[in-house]
C-alpha cells in the first residue's frame, strides 16, 4: 500500500467474513479513484465475492484485475446491473457522476456503495433521497477517514463507553498531498469534483455527526481558496468551516493540499474531540517526528492519561455490517439518513462558503 499518495491509499486487515462464501455477491463499476480498491478489500475482507468488474477504460480494467484475479470483465454497466446475483454495485466515478450512478443501480434493485463525496449539487442528493424512497434500496457512502481507519473506530469505541463524557466540539484537521502529476484531469475541475469542502471535507463532517450524535447540523461559516496554485485556477487548495449541531455540540475543521514532501505519509490527519469529562487526540496516520505508523490514540479523562497504538487490533467493522445490513434490511453499519445528512451539510458548506484571495489574505 502507497502511504505517500492519499488517492492510491487502500487499507487491508485479516479477513472476517460475516457470511459464506457466495452468499453476498458484489460488482466493482467505474474505476476512476484508487479507493475503489480499499472499498473492495472491506468487503471481500469481510466475506463478500466479487463477482464483475466494468469501467471503459481498459488499462484501468486491467490493473484492477492484477489486484483481484478472479473477477469477470463485463462488456457493459448494464451486463452488471441485469445480473440477479449482483446485490450491491461499488463505484468510485468522477464525483460528478456518482449520483447519477446510483440512482441507475438502484432503480435496477440493487444496494450502492459509493466513494466520497457522492454528489456534487443538492439537486443530485434530492434526486438520491427520491430514489431511494422509491425503491428502498441502500445508498452507502465510502467515508473512509473514519471507516477505514482504526483509531477512529477506536475512538467512537471510547465515545460509546463514556470514557470522555459527552462530545461537546469536535475539531478536524484533514491535509492532503496534491501529487498533481498523477492526478487526473477531473480532479482540477470545479465542476467535476465539486469543490474541497464537498470533496474531502465530507470526511470532516460525517465524522462530526457521528462523534457528537447529531442528528442535523447549521454551518456556521466556510470559506475556500486557491492559495498557491495559479496552475490550477479551478483547484481550491484550502477550505475550512463551522458548524453547530442540533445538540449544542460544534466543530471546526480545515481541510487542504498543502502536505509537504518531507511527511511519510499522504497526509497529517488528526481529530481532536473534547468532552464533559475529558478529552480525545487521533493522530491518525503518523506521530511525526516519533512514528511513521498510522492510528496513534491519545487521550485524558479523570483516571489519568493514556495512549494506545491501536494498528492492526481493531479491524474494520463496517463492512461485515453493510453487507449483513443490505441481507437484512437493517442499519447497523450506517443509517441512510445520516448518509444523506453528511452529503448535505458538505454541499451547503461549499454553496455558502466565502472565497478568499491571496489579496484578501494579505489584508
Amino acid at each position: 500500500m502507497n502511504r505517500k499518495n492519499g488517492m492510491t491509499y487502500a487499507p487491508t486487515h485479516e479477513a472476517k467474513p460475516v457470511v459464506m462464501p457466495g452468499d453476498f455477491i458484489f460488482a466493482a463499476i467505474a474505476l476512476d479513484h484508487g479507493h475503489i480498491y480499499g472499498m473492495c478489500n472491506g468487503l471481500v475482507e469481510a466475506g463478500a465475492e466479487l463477482k464483475w468488474v466494468y469501467d471503459p477504460d481498459e488499462q484501468k480494467v486491467r490493473n484492477f484485475k492484477d489486484k483481484y484475479p478472479g473477477v469477470r470483465v463485463a462488456k457493459s454497466i448494464d451486463e452488471v446491473l441485469e445480473d440477479p446475483e449482483v446485490r450491491l454495485v461499488a463505484a468510485a466515478a468522477v464525483p460528478s457522476e456518482r449520483g447519477p450512478i446510483g440512482i441507475k443501480v438502484m432503480t435496477h434493485g440493487k444496494d450502492y456503495f459509493t466513494d466520497k463525496a457522492p454528489f456534487t449539487t443538492l439537486e443530485q442528493l434530492e434526486a438520491a433521497r427520491a430514489v431511494v424512497a422509491a425503491t428502498h434500496q441502500k445508498y452507502m457512502v465510502y467515508y473512509s477517514e473514519r471507516l477505514h481507519v482504526e483509531s477512529a473506530i477506536y475512538a467512537g469505541q471510547l465515545i460509546q463507553q463514556g470514557v470522555i463524557g459527552r462530545v461537546l466540539q469536535v475539531i478536524g484537521l484533514g491535509p492532503h498531498r496534491l501529487n498533481a502529476t498523477s492526478r487526473p484531469e477531473w480532479f482540477f475541475q470545479r465542476e467535476n469534483y465539486g469543490g474541497i469542502l464537498c470533496d474531502i471535507g465530507s470526511h470532516q463532517i460525517e465524522q462530526f455527526l457521528y462523534y457528537a450524535g447529531c442528528q442535523d447540523a447549521s454551518v456556521v461559516h466556510s470559506k475556500v481558496a486557491n492559495y498557491n496554485h495559479p496552475t490550477y485556477p479551478e483547484l481550491e487548495d484550502f477550505g475550512d468551516a463551522s458548524l453547530v449541531g442540533d445538540n449544542g455540540a460544534t466543530q471546526y475543521f480545515r481541510v487542504d493540499w498543502f502536505t509537504p514532501a518531507g511527511l511519510g505519509t499522504w497526509g497529517d490527519g488528526r481529530t481532536m474531540i473534547m468532552g464533559t469529562e475529558g478529552y480525545i487526540e487521533l493522530r491518525k496516520y503518523s506521530d511525526i517526528g516519533r512514528s511513521n505508523t498510522p492510528d496513534h490514540v491519545y487521550w485524558v479523562n479523570g483516571e489519568g492519561e493514556h495512549y494506545e497504538h491501536v494498528a492492526g487490533k481493531i479491524g474494520f467493522p463496517f463492512f461485515g455490517e453493510l453487507i449483513l445490513d443490505c441481507l437484512n434490511r437493517t442499519e447497523l453499519a450506517m443509517t441512510q439518513a445520516h448518509v444523506f445528512k453528511a452529503a448535505e451539510l458538505c454541499l451547503k458548506a461549499q454553496a455558502q462558503a466565502t472565497h478568499l484571495t491571496q489579496e484578501t489574505h494579505r489584508s
